[in-house]
């Protein structure tokens, strides 16, 4: 059998051939495009399933160092912070906070279902628990982060279970979006009137709103690169210091140093955090972090689980889809932008953020555009929700492996 040993150029290497080769297939599959299918999850899958012919084929094992992924998956959640503005929060209004609130209630309950699952089918807590709002809220990259701490504590598989229980999140919210909607609006009897959003200064202050095109530099793009670092660097030792007390992912520390930077920054006019800059880095780090996590992936140890994930995973989605019918949309008003928001939340509390503001759209082109569900959303969805819903993960995480 011929073994394979790559380093860390040569590792993040092929993440890029699989990144691209993903892309060049999201572009040319209609499936992949209409469920949103990350790049470097269509990319990686394909490398994962050669990878598994070969080694069962007892051809080819391959063997990968991993130092640029926490290198890249520490700067993707340090980003996630600089998202975490408690000014932006208040200029969002009611609205917001309330979809928020409803976001992390969903969050928590993702979590206590699948580890009260995971006692009652047998399945191992922390294993479990990857299935929650790991994979599901959280999307492909908090469960990339999130199963290799999983593994460290002896849980093969860990890694395969997340992946595969973010990617059913993603169809699943894609799928169930626009018919809940949809029998929200036909069974509650909505008059499909769209309210006006009241506050406009989002629009001004944020380019997520702001459609005008700016002019990207290098210094720009370097202010914004150190930032992180400097985050990074500081908040590696608030990690060490909160091991002292539980055990939470490395990447908690930069995580809080970046937010309190970012809430710094919003007070002040002493210095600019780029932030613009500071997304198109998050979004680069996440895409080869997660390529570098699908191309180590073991589809071999998924037969383990594989009967309990379905259970798991069907759960899931049952309980997104009533707590979103019965909470969300009555936390949001019972009128038509409650229900096209519910349509979002199914996309995001499932999968991810563009999933969820494309069940609105799909809503809205039956119906009429909710001025209000494209304004709340994307600033829980992109802003708000991932910043949360790590800190939860990580408070089940240290009390399960107490």
């Amino acid at each position: 059998m011929l073994n394979i040993k790559m380093d860390m150029i040569q590792t993040v290497g092929l993440a890029v051939v699989i990144l691209i080769i993903g892309r060049f297939l999201r572009k040319r599959v209609k499936f992949f495009e209409t469920y949103c299918i990350p790049s470097p999850v269509i990319g990686g899958f394909l490398f994962a399933i050669i990878n598994l012919i070969l080694r069962q084929s007892n051809l080819v094992i391959f063997e990968f160092d991993n130092t640029l992924q926490s290198f890249f998956m520490t700067l993707f959640f340090t980003s996630i912070g600089f998202n975490a503005s408690w000014r932006l929060l208040k200029i969002g209004g009611r609205k917001v906070i309330l979809f928020l609130v409803a976001s992390i209630i969903l969050v928590v309950l993702q979590n206590i279902l699948a580890v009260g699952i995971g006692y009652a089918t047998g399945t191992d807590p922390l294993i479990a628990l990857l299935t929650g709002s790991t994979a599901m809220t959280g999307g492909h990259g908090t469960a990339a982060a999130m199963a290799p701490i999983v593994e460290e504590l002896g849980h093969s598989g860990a890694k395969s279970v997340a992946i595969a229980a973010a990617t059913f999140g993603l169809i699943a919210g894609s799928s169930l979006g626009g018919p809940l909607a949809n029998k929200l609006i036909i069974n509650k009897k909505l008059e499909v009137v769209a309210e006006k959003v009241d506050n406009e200064q989002v629009k001004n202050d944020e380019f997520l709103f702001n459609n005008d095109v700016k002019k990207l530099d290098g210094e720009s793009f370097a202010k914004a690169f150190f930032m992180i670092l400097l985050a990074m660097f500081i908040g590696s030792f608030v990690s060490t210091f909160l091991n002292q007390f539980l055990k939470f992912p490395s990447y908690i520390g930069p995580m809080i140093v970046a937010a309190i930077l970012r809430n710094i920054s919003d007070h002040t006019t002493k210095f600019d955090l780029h932030y613009e800059e500071v997304h198109i880095l998050e979004d680069v780090s996440l895409n080869l972090f997660l390529g570098m996590a699908m191309i180590t992936l073991k589809l071999w140890e998924l037969s383990n689980v594989a009967g309990q994930l379905v259970i798991l995973l069907v759960s899931q989605a049952v309980l997104a889809w009533f707590f979103i019918y019965f909470v969300t949309f009555k936390f949001m008003g019972s009128n038509y932008d409650a229900a096209v928001l519910s349509a979002g939340h199914v996309g995001f509390g499932l999968g991810a953020t563009p999933n969820g503001i494309a069940n609105m759209q799909s809503v809205c082109d039956k119906y009429k555009h909710s001025h209000i569900a494209f304004f709340v959303m994307p600033i829980v969805g992109a802003l708000f929700i991932d910043f949360f819903n790590v800190a939860i993960i990580s408070g089940f995480f240290s009390f399960l492996s107490r």
